[in-house]
């Protein structure tokens, strides 16, 4: 069985689909997985398809929905409905989908993230690197994507969304670490269009364009994001890019890509960008 939420909702039993087309239960069996071997409430389910109001039908609706969802596992499963059942199993005060440990992608997404964290944390770049490039490898849209969200959904899509991003810098950075800087200079570029004031994201352009002996382009990367930052929040970015800004002006040798992958040590303006 799999069960996938990185992208469109996609959960087969032996490669036969038991999504429901109706959007509502859509929905139920979109939160079932993303808490999978866990109980979600009614209340919980209740309060995602309807919101705060839900009509006086509502738990009736939603045990339809949860036979619909069993009906399409029972035609799947060897087992029929008693293993529907024991799947997706009712318990006091809501429902449980008990899935094998290595169904659900996003179970997958975050071990090896935490994994790329440890490979970065250790100095274990080209570790870090792959590893992180095959969790973010899994993902074949937003996720979700084909499900309408409600309060709950919007929740989780969003926290997988800052699980994505946090995992491209990552990844970003263990190829800087690696000294590829100009593989990685087209892809920062559309990133920081998409994420203006991700300074993350900046640090890290400026950091490639300076390494691919582009240092005016570098500077005025800062100068742009300060222009965002004053324009839009009335603040001045934070003191740490404004260091790395003073690094590229005064061209410290830390910077540079040698001293990042022999490992001699950095300046702070450097640490603190977290970039060598």
């Amino acid at each position: 069985m799999i069960a996938r939420v990185l992208g469109t909702l996609d959960v087969r039993v032996d490669g036969y689909s038991v999504v429901p087309t109706a959007p509502k239960p859509r929905k139920v069996l979109g939160l079932l997985v993303l808490h999978a071997n866990h109980v979600v409430s009614t209340s919980a389910l209740m309060r995602e398809l309807w919101g705060e109001k839900p009509p006086a039908s509502a738990a009736t609706t939603l045990q339809t929905y949860i036979l619909l969802l069993r009906k399409l596992l029972a035609a799947a499963l060897a087992g029929g409905m008693p293993e529907a059942k024991r799947m997706l199993a009712t318990y006091p005060g809501g429902y449980k989908l008990q899935l094998p440990c290595d169904a659900v992608d996003l179970d997958r997404f975050e071990e090896l993230c935490a994994a790329g964290r440890q490979f970065l944390a250790r100095g274990e770049a080209r570790e870090a690197a792959d590893t992180l490039r095959a969790a973010l490898a899994l993902w074949r849209d937003d996720a979700l994507v084909d499900v309408p969200t409600g309060p709950l959904l919007e929740v989780e899509a969003v926290r997988l969304r800052e699980c994505r991003l946090g995992a491209l810098e990552q990844r970003i950075e263990a190829d800087l670490r690696l000294g590829r800087h100009h593989e990685v200079l087209s892809e920062l570029a559309a990133l920081v269009a998409e994420f203006p004031l991700n300074e993350n994201l900046h640090a890290q352009l400026m950091l490639a364009l300076y390494r691919s002996g582009r240092r005016a382009q570098a500077l005025g990367v800062y100068r742009k994001l300060r222009t965002s930052f004053i324009d839009e929040l009335g603040l001045d970015p934070s003191t740490r890019i404004h260091d790395l800004h003073q690094a590229v002006l005064a061209s410290e040798p830390a910077l540079d890509a040698e001293a990042a992958q022999q490992g001699r040590p950095a300046t702070e303006s450097a640490r603190l960008v977290g970039v060598v």
